[in-house]
């Protein structure tokens, strides 16, 4: 088929599987609730700046549009989150007919996709990853679009697109990066000599500076950030356990992109996109390296789904009818039957007993239920995050309104972590809750300058009443804690603090202004 025909054809054929997506994600956004991250990522909104103690602005604003626009239920925080993962479907699609492949090579890619545990895990949450993997595969698309066209206008919309990536993610920078070193080694590095791809940096700097100069501002927070979850978080991910999760993540999908992988650097009919497996490997080496979590790579994966398509509808050509429904099947059909292990799809008690019996059975897939804690737990650690929190804005809420008007004048929320802290800000209008006060994360940046009030209500996840703050009190009773039983904040409790000390607010004054230099 021609090349200027190529796109038009199948546009129409894509948004087939960009709509089922969509359902499938419809059908599991409203389940269980709030994850821990996506409650921080809503706050943000409220707070809008250019920068934050883990993440750059990009999902700020959209939490910013997503109250406005659609309100603050579990369903409409997931809004953008479906519309992005629709997005990485049909550009997926387009990607897999820029490289020449046909409605097989597309269904295969878009539908291997669809169903990775992968991508259905982290696809409707309303967090930064699923925006990061959108513009990973945006700036693919527009990679290939110029080699394709050689038209200069795709660079500057690259310049664009890398430029939010990197208001969404740091991580963008690595992967272009990856990209650029990847276009270089291969034949076709001419076409990154021009003037524009000069100016095309230099739109994506612009949007970035912003960024740049508000973390110069605060003493660049990314920094301590990553040490920081190098410290509690990723030095317990070791490089034997990032390579197996990496063939693990995407289940019998594997050897989709895996064939794609292959083709790519050594199939003569895709020699023009050999960058796309060389930017893998160096990215996946970066984050090899680094102690990376799985899914930050998992952005690469569409590119390699594509090639994966096209490489099987050439090997099986279209009188092998047979083997090519055999192969769909193959690779897609046990990936749909373990979705409730990544997707919400069915009640709790449901869904643990079905991870239960699938991890009994499979013990290679005991990794998604063991958490950050190296222990394994009934759920996996995303679902065991969406359990607990209006359970404790509620009992929070009881705590303040067993108070009298002149008390509640004179009190304080404390919340141990962000998690905590996001609930009691995201429930505090339906509970009619005074705003929280949290030293954790980017809570910092607007917690009060004092601590000082004659009540506080405060919510510890770590039993730090004994040791810390007892002595700091003149009393303190616990009023509640988070029963659920299989949320990650199970026994977190509430206590009504009465007459703290001046030295408690020396102590939180003199923490306040160190995390502020962080």
């Amino acid at each position: 088929m021609p090349y200027k025909n190529r796109r038009s054809s199948y546009s129409t054929f894509i948004l087939i599987f960009v709509a089922l997506k969509i359902v499938l994600n419809l059908f599991a956004i409203s389940n269980f609730g709030f994850h821990r991250d996506e409650l921080l990522h809503l706050v943000l909104g409220d707070h809008l700046d250019w920068g934050y103690k883990e993440v750059p602005p990009f999902i700020a604003l959209l939490a910013k549009i997503s109250l406005t626009v659609f309100g603050d239920s579990v369903f409409a925080a997931r809004i953008f989150s479906t519309m992005a993962s629709g997005l990485i479907i049909w550009l997926t699609g387009q990607i897999t007919a820029e490289l020449g492949g046909r409605r097989f090579a597309i269904s295969l890619a878009c539908l291997a996709l669809i169903f990775s545990p992968a991508f259905a895990a982290s696809g409707y949450l309303f967090q930064p990853v699923v925006f990061d993997q959108l513009w990973w595969v945006v700036t693919v698309w527009l990679f290939v679009r110029y080699l394709n066209t050689a038209s200069v206008k795709y660079l500057y919309w690259l310049g664009v697109a890398v430029g939010i990536g990197m208001l969404t993610k740091y991580t963008m920078v690595f992967f272009t990066v990856s990209l650029i070193i990847g276009i270089l080694i291969s034949r076709e590095r001419k076409l990154l000599f021009n003037k524009h791809v000069i100016y095309s940096a230099l739109i994506a700097t612009l949007i970035f500076l912003p960024n740049i100069i508000w973390q110069f501002a605060h003493h660049l927070p990314v920094i301590h950030h990553m040490k920081e979850l190098r410290a509690t978080q990723l030095d317990y991910v070791h490089p034997s356990d990032f390579i197996k999760q990496q063939l693990l993540v995407n289940g019998t999908a594997l050897f989709v992109w895996l064939t794609g992988f292959i083709s790519l650097l050594f199939s003569f009919r895709l020699r023009r996109f050999r960058f796309m497996a060389i930017a893998y490997v160096l990215i996946f080496l970066f984050l090899l390296q680094m102690n990376g979590k799985n899914y930050y790579l998992f952005g690469a994966y569409p590119m390699l789904f594509a090639a994966g398509g096209f490489a099987f509808e050439r090997i099986l050509n279209r009188k092998a009818n047979v083997l090519r429904t055999a192969a769909m099947v193959l690779f897609i059909l046990p990936n749909l039957l373990l979705l409730p292990l990544v997707l919400p799809l069915l009640p709790l008690n449901t869904t643990a007993s079905f991870i239960k019996n699938q991890t009994n059975r499979y013990s290679f897939l005991k990794f998604i239920v063991t958490w950050e804690d190296q222990k394994q737990h009934p759920l996996t650690q995303d679902y065991a995050d969406m359990l607990g929190w209006e359970e404790m804005a509620k009992k929070v809420g009881d705590t303040y309104h067993a108070l009298t008007p002149e008390q509640q004048k004179n009190t304080q929320l404390y919340a141990d972590n962000y998690g905590l802290a996001g609930a009691l800000h995201h429930y505090r209008h339906k509970y009619n809750l005074p705003e929280v006060v949290c030293l954790n994360s980017s809570f910092q940046l607007w917690a009060a300058d004092n601590l000082n009030a004659r009540y506080i209500i405060y919510v510890d996840d770590h039993d730090n009443i004994e040791r810390r703050i007892s002595p700091l009190v003149e009393s303190y009773r616990q009023t509640g804690e988070i029963t659920a039983p299989m949320a990650r904040e199970h026994g977190t409790r509430i206590y009504l603090l009465t007459n703290p000390s001046p030295k408690l607010n020396d102590i939180y004054r003199a923490e306040l202004a160190n995390k502020r230099l962080e």
